[in-house]
């Protein structure tokens, strides 16, 4: 299937052709046809399967559709476009998306969120727009302010929907949604439709198609993952040893909590590898500065919280690093997919403790299979400590009476790992055991291959 297939505008089809995309996603696909139709729309989706085009896409059609020019150049324009995500970054990433499609039309659309000083958006809103961009609760700021009008939106998207209710936004959402006129399209994408999410659908959407894109296919097509056997207190050092022997350029590191993420980024900068660090105690003029550095190449490696990294959109990167792994194993198949997009081929690497074994079971559930592991030499588990399961926002810890395992490499002799590092044991896929030392117990077996590495 192609992109003409839609009966797109000539400017739409343009635009996605400079953007050198020729085939839609899975998701596109699915969804873009009944939102051109009016139809209310929910998609389970991921990031990375080009989500944000499903909808920006049919949404600058249908609002060209009942486009009226404005007789002056100042005439006031109703906004008739509503997208409500959970991030700035989400935000600056879905208006960065309907200019780039829309910059052909005459449509105007602008961003609103908190972190930043409300005048510039008091100004851009009077002067008119035809689409916002908001976090609930700056939108709900220039509602109280009067500086918005809602009556008039006839399509509604919520993105990220599940996002927005683990935040705590759903009081906002639903005033919101109360704001806005009764007869309008509503469309709505989430990582997952159930719990608080399905209730929300059930009361927001009328008929609706729903769009299921499983995020167990996209994790399995698109990315090779691996998992590395380490205790915590030696992360930094393996991923640190990782960086020289690798020599790698651009990687995105994942830890659970903001106080994690700043250490993980001085630590890598004090060891000579430019890191900076992105979550949401930063001002979102160090954040924007931060992901541009990281772009350009100033930075080797981002280290990001799960929810700052929501809206993140790094063209080709190459490599992630699961530092921790989170507590929501969806959250897992989100953060991999910031490499592999649209259907290039990515690596995901996690470092993962004893006490990260609930976790790791979860997302192994949710992808339907088990992920291979592997030690590296010189970063042995120590086989005597006791681990505490991790609770929500920790790091956990280990208690043991012993020292590192004295074990260096197996019998077959240590493989380079990554293209550089030194493995010395591991599991396959399928669980069984691959030839080499005996397993320490509680370990997930033994034996030599190369995690895998996509581009430095």
């Amino acid at each position: 299937m192609s992109f003409d297939q839609f009966g797109l505008r000539a400017e739409l089809l343009h635009a996605i052709r400079d953007q050198g995309y020729e085939v839609p996603t899975p998701v596109q696909e699915q969804a873009i046809k009944p939102i051109l139709e009016g139809r209310d729309l929910m998609a389970a989706a991921q990031t990375g399967t080009g989500k944000t085009a499903a909808f920006t896409l049919p949404m600058l059609q249908r609002l060209m559709e009942t486009h009226r020019p404005p007789r002056q150049r100042r005439d006031w324009r109703p906004v008739r476009g509503l997208v409500v995500v959970p991030t700035r970054e989400l935000a600056a990433q879905v208006l960065e998306s309907t200019r780039t499609y829309g910059g052909a039309l005459p449509l105007r659309a602008c961003s609103i969120y908190g972190g930043v000083g409300i005048t510039p958006q008091i100004d851009t809103l009077r002067r008119g727009v035809d689409i916002v961009v908001a976090t609930p609760g700056r939108l709900l700021d220039h509602v109280r302010q009067n500086n918005l009008d809602l009556s008039e939106v006839e399509i509604c998207v919520l993105d990220e929907a599940d996002r927005m209710l683990d935040m705590g936004f759903l009081p906002d959402v639903r005033r919101i949604l109360a704001l806005l006129p009764e007869q309008r399209q509503n469309l709505l994408f989430s990582a997952t439709l159930k719990g608080e999410v399905a209730t929300l659908a059930r009361g927001l959407l009328e008929q609706p198609v729903s769009v299921d894109v499983s995020p167990k296919e996209l994790a399995a097509d698109t990315v090779e993952q691996m998992i590395l056997e380490v205790d915590t207190g030696q992360k930094l050092a393996l991923l640190t040893e990782l960086f020289a022997e690798e020599e790698w350029d651009q990687v995105l590191v994942f830890t659970r909590t903001k106080h994690r993420a700043n250490r993980v980024a001085e630590a890598l900068t004090k060891a000579g590898i430019r890191a900076d660090a992105i979550h949401g105690n930063k001002s979102q003029g160090a954040r924007t500065r931060a992901l541009a550095g990281f772009k350009n190449g100033q930075s080797r490696a981002l280290v990001a919280t799960d929810l700052a990294s929501r809206g993140l959109d790094i063209s080709g990167l190459p490599q992630v690093i699961n530092f921790e792994l989170p507590m929501v194993p969806e959250d897992y198949v989100h953060r991999i997919g910031r490499t592999g997009r649209a259907g290039a081929g990515g690596a995901a690497l996690s470092l993962v403790c004893g006490c990260e074994s609930i976790q790791l079971r979860a997302i192994e559930r949710l992808l339907g299979r088990r992920l291979p592991a592997e030690i590296v030499e010189g970063f042995e588990p120590d086989p005597s400590m006791r681990h505490e399961p991790v609770k929500s926002g920790g790091g956990g810890r280990g208690r043991g009476s012993g020292g590192r395992g004295s074990g260096r490499g197996g019998s077959g002799g240590g493989g380079r790992g990554m293209g550089g590092g030194r493995v010395s044991g591991g599991r396959a896929s399928d669980g069984r055991a691959r030839g080499g030392p005996a397993a320490a117990p509680g370990s997930r077996g033994g034996g030599h291959r190369r995690p895998p590495q996509r581009g430095r």
